[in-house]
This record gives structure tokens, C-alpha cells and sequence, in this order.
């Protein structure tokens, strides 16, 4: 992105003059503005791909319970939304932020697989596609919507061989059981890895670049153990606390689980990436089946 194409969009956005502008990532720029606040304006990664974040972003802090960069504009290209400086992990910090997704989780959804309020059917989970439709359970929609479409990916790329292929198919056939004992449909940011959980100089933990959708709050606790987020520990200790004093203790088995949840983002990491992470897939998905 240009320097003058993330002025543009800031000032369209804030409708404050840009006095400067400062690289943060590939897509990304920091624009300060004339008032002293800084912003990031962000460009999509596809069609729909910032007006999906900005449902999410506005979906996952309209209660309060995480923090989350307040958005201030979004267009075909460009989302607009606060800069927050970047602090670093903090114990006190971790255990807030576990206590704040546990609530946020229990905000609840629609559906499995509903987007957020405003959000598109067709949204993105960092650089590829993701489908938010509506089901009634969360083992058919995690079947139908984030296993086989990447399995299907994988074989037509070469990654997975038909036999392996019969491996996720397995799986999916088995989810009912796999699944645990019925819950509610929770409220997700859907891409918790430790990146996009941002630790603050504010000494709050934020979450940005959210995949967000109605699904099962066991799957952003997976995200965060496969990406080791700081502190993690602090964090799942202080959610099963607050979700036990919530009333909504996580259910017997969760931790037996977790390779179950972590099949999605491993098969969406290896239709980008390819590799080892086809590899981590199969081996997730044959210790989901050992359970």
C-alpha cells in the first residue's frame, strides 16, 4: 500500500488531516494524524475481506469484554481503525484477557457458522477464503465449512493423497462423537493464534485480525495453544475459572480435543503454505480419531 493511498483513507475516514505515516506491516500503515491520535489503515486481502474484519472487530467489542481497536471506516479496499501501541506480556494482563474471552465466548451466536451482524457470507481467514453459513449443530458445520473445502484444496493441490483424504473424511463422519457433549454456539474471533493476540502498552492483551463467526469456544482456545500465545498457561487458567464461575465450565475431555480444533487452522495454513503443516493436519486428524 501507498503512503499516499493510507493518507487518503485515513483522512476520508477520521476526517482528520494526515501529518505522517509509518510502515507496519505488508498491507498496513500507521497514519498520524493532526489531533495526535495514530490510526492503521489496513487493505483487504480479497473482495469483502475489510468490511468481513469490520463486522468482526465491531461484532467482538460491542460488549466490552476484550479489548478491541475501535473501527473508524472501512471501504472496498480499506479498513480504518485505532493504532495500539505495542507493550509487551504481562501475568496480570494474561489472566484479565482469559477471564474477558471466556465471557465474550459466552456472548453467544446466532448460529454455527453465523457471521457477524452486517458481515458477508464469503469472508477470509488471513489470506484464504472462509464461508460463514448458518447450521444448527457444530459438527455439521465444521464438516461441511472448515474441513473438507481445505481437504478438497489439498488434494487438488497435490498435498493429500486420496487415501489420506479418507483420513479427514473419517473424521468428519465421526464428529458427533468426537464433538463432546452439545454447547451453545459461542461468540469466536476465529483466528486466535498468538499474532493477532496483541499485548499493549496500555497493559491490556487486544485481539485483532479476527475470522469471526459463531462456532465452539473450544476452537480459539486450540488456536492459542498451536501458536504458543505468551503466557498461555495464565491465560486457559484464568478462562476455566471464569467460565466454571460463569456457569459454563468447559465441558469433560476439552483438552482431548483440542488436536479436533486445531484441524481447521492447520488445513487452512496448508493450502497457503503446503509443507509441513499438510503433515500436522494428518497428524491431528488421527489423534482427533484416537480420542
Amino acid at each position: 500500500m501507498t503512503d499516499t493511498a493510507a493518507r487518503t483513507a485515513a483522512e476520508r475516514h477520521t476526517g482528520v488531516r494526515a501529518t505522517g505515516t509509518r510502515p507496519l506491516a505488508s498491507e498496513a500503515t500507521v497514519v498520524d494524524l493532526e489531533d495526535g491520535r495514530a490510526v492503521v489503515v489496513k487493505r483487504g486481502s480479497g473482495p469483502g475481506a475489510a468490511s468481513a474484519e469490520a463486522a468482526g472487530l465491531r461484532w467482538l467489542g460491542e460488549p466490552g469484554d476484550v479489548p478491541i481497536p475501535t473501527v473508524h471506516g472501512v471501504d472496498d479496499d480499506h479498513l480504518v481503525l485505532d493504532h495500539v501501541p505495542e507493550g509487551r506480556p504481562d501475568r496480570d494482563a494474561a489472566e484479565a484477557f482469559g477471564r474477558g474471552l471466556a465471557r465474550l465466548h459466552l456472548r453467544g451466536a446466532p448460529a454455527f457458522g453465523s457471521p457477524p451482524p452486517g458481515g458477508p457470507r464469503e469472508a477470509w481467514i488471513g489470506l484464504a477464503r472462509m464461508l460463514n453459513e448458518p447450521h444448527d449443530d457444530w459438527p455439521s458445520f465444521y464438516a461441511r465449512c472448515r474441513v473438507q473445502p481445505y481437504v478438497r484444496q489439498g488434494v487438488d493441490q497435490g498435498l493429500f493423497s486420496p487415501g489420506e483424504a479418507e483420513v479427514f473424511d473419517e473424521v468428519c463422519a465421526r464428529l458427533p462423537d468426537l464433538a463432546g457433549p452439545p454447547e451453545p454456539p459461542a461468540r469466536l474471533h476465529g483466528d486466535a493464534w498468538s499474532g493477532n493476540v496483541h499485548w499493549a502498552t496500555d497493559g491490556r492483551v487486544w485481539l485483532l485480525d479476527p475470522a469471526a463467526h459463531g462456532g465452539h469456544r473450544e476452537t480459539d482456545l486450540a488456536m492459542l495453544r498451536l501458536f504458543s500465545a505468551p503466557l498461555l498457561d495464565h491465560i486457559l487458567g484464568a478462562y476455566r475459572e471464569a467460565a466454571h464461575d460463569l456457569g459454563r465450565p468447559l465441558t469433560p475431555g476439552d483438552e482431548r480435543r483440542v488436536p479436533l480444533h486445531q484441524l481447521f487452522p492447520l488445513l487452512v495454513h496448508t493450502v497457503l503454505f503446503g509443507g509441513g503443516y499438510a503433515r500436522q493436519a494428518l497428524a491431528a486428524a488421527r489423534a482427533a480419531l484416537r480420542d
